[in-house]
This record gives C-alpha cells, structure tokens and sequence, in this order.
C-alpha cells in the first residue's frame, strides 16, 4: 500500500465531501483504539473543525488514559481541534434502572452493550446538530463489510466513513505513518462497550489477521471443505458473523407495494 499518497487520498476526500456539503467540520468519538485515533488525525489533517468526543460509561482507565492521551497529541500538533469530555456513565445507569428486569442476563449484557455504543451515538449527533458538523465513522472494512462486529445504529451511525475501505492492518500501517502514540498501536483492539478487559478477538474467536485472511479466502469462493484445523475453525467463524450480521451491511429492506394494489378502482 502506498501509505502517503493513501493518506492524502482520505484527508482530500474527506475535505470536499464538507466542502461541496457546506459543513464547517467533523465531531468524533474517541475511544483510545487506533480506529478512531486514525479517523480522528485523518480528520483533524483537513484543516477543518474537528470536535473530539470522550464519552466514558464505565470505562476501563488504560481506555480513558490512552484516548486522553491522544486527543492531547492532536490538540498540540492541530489547531483545529477541540475536545468535550461527555460522562455518559450516569445517563446510562439511569436508562438501566428504569428498564424491567429480564429472566436472561445473557442477553441483557448483550442488548446493554449495545445500548451504550447507541448512546453514544445519540451524543455525537447533538454535538453534530449543534455546530453544524458530521459524524465521522471509524470503522474498519473487516468490521463494517466483513464480520459486522459493530452495533446497528450505534457506532454504525454515521455520516460518512473514511477507513471503511481499509484492511484493519492497513489502518495499523496509517497510524504508523501518521505518529499515533505507541501505547495504542500496541494495544489489545476493544470495542470498551463492557466495562471489562475483554478484546475484539475474545468477543469473535479469531484475530484481525485471520478474519482478513477469511475474507480474502471468502472472495475467493474457498469454502469449509477446502481447509482443516484453525484454518477451518477461523473460517467458519467469518462465514458465521458474515450471514448473522449481514443485515447491517445491506440496506433497509423495504415492503414494495406491487403497482396494481395502489392503483384506485373506478367507480
């Protein structure tokens, strides 16, 4: 990958789509994850206002640490940046106690999850309406079109996505290139959406490298029979995700009314 002139590529595109759409800048929630300390620096690059987001619920402090951290880089190397620090951790607990208790917990932490990358999402928006910005999504293309390892209408909902094409080593390879702290180059990928030190490979069973290898082996055509062991435990743990989430990939399915139903009897 030519890295530079990839990163110029982003940095131009993100600034004529604001440009031709009128928009002063971008808002971005930062995690401490090297997915939205690339987006982030990718956006602040344009010259653009660019208001960074900690939204903390029950976050892991390395998490807070490292996203504190690089906000403080961009503000010392970009004059266009802005940091909010929004504590969600009391909103989220409120929302909580006023839902019913359910027989499952199972599925309680897991709908909860997901609750909290939705209320953040909710918070990006008001700060995007407010100042006339757009969301910018940090997802990756093994997330966004690959496994679907992200929560609909949650960190899904955005206004456009700069590194949705790129490979998740690919976006290692730009943060690299662009001198994000060492600290979260080095660390563990994690979604922060359970307030404990599980990771991204913990949650799907396979790491980056090898769910990009299953992609590439999906395009391909291979299928389970064509391989053995890991390597058929790793693909068919893509294939699994792929068909579960593939309605986050496609577009709202819509009821359409066949024309012989709408036209009006004549009376």
């Amino acid at each position: 990958m030519q890295t530079e002139k990839v990163i110029e590529h982003i940095v131009n595109w993100l600034k004529d789509y604001a440009t031709n759409a009128n928009i002063k800048g971008f808002v971005i929630g930062v995690s401490g994850g090297i997915d939205s300390a690339v987006t982030s620096t990718l956006c602040a690059r344009t010259g653009l206002d660019l208001l960074c987001l900690e939204m903390p619920i029950h976050q892991g402090k390395n998490q807070v640490t490292r996203a504190d951290r690089h906000i403080a880089w961009l503000k010392n190397n970009f004059s266009n940046v802005e940091r909010q620090p929004v504590n969600l951790t009391p909103v989220f607990d409120s929302l909580v106690n006023a839902l019913p208790k359910v027989d499952n917990e199972e599925d309680r932490f897991m709908s909860l999850a997901n609750t909290r990358a939705r209320l953040r999402m909710t918070t990006l928006y008001y700060f995007a309406a407010l100042k006339g910005y757009l969301v910018a999504g940090t997802g990756n293309k093994v997330e966004d079109f690959g496994v679907g390892f992200y929560t609909k209408y949650g960190d899904g909902g955005v206004d456009l996505s700069p590194i949705a094409d790129l490979l998740k080593s690919e976006v290692y390879e730009i943060g690299k290139v662009l001198g994000v702290n060492q600290d979260i180059i080095e660390a563990a990928p994690t979604d922060g959406l359970w307030g404990d030190s599980r990771t991204d490979e913990d949650q799907i069973g396979a790491s980056y490298p090898e769910l990009e290898w299953a992609m590439a082996m999906d395009d391909e055509g291979k299928t389970l029979e064509d391989f053995s062991d890991r390597e058929k435990e790793v693909f068919r743990i893509y294939k699994r995700l792929n068909s579960l989430n593939m309605h986050k990939m496609i577009p709202i399915p819509i009821c359409e009314i066949p024309d012989y139903l709408k036209v009006t009897t004549q009376r």
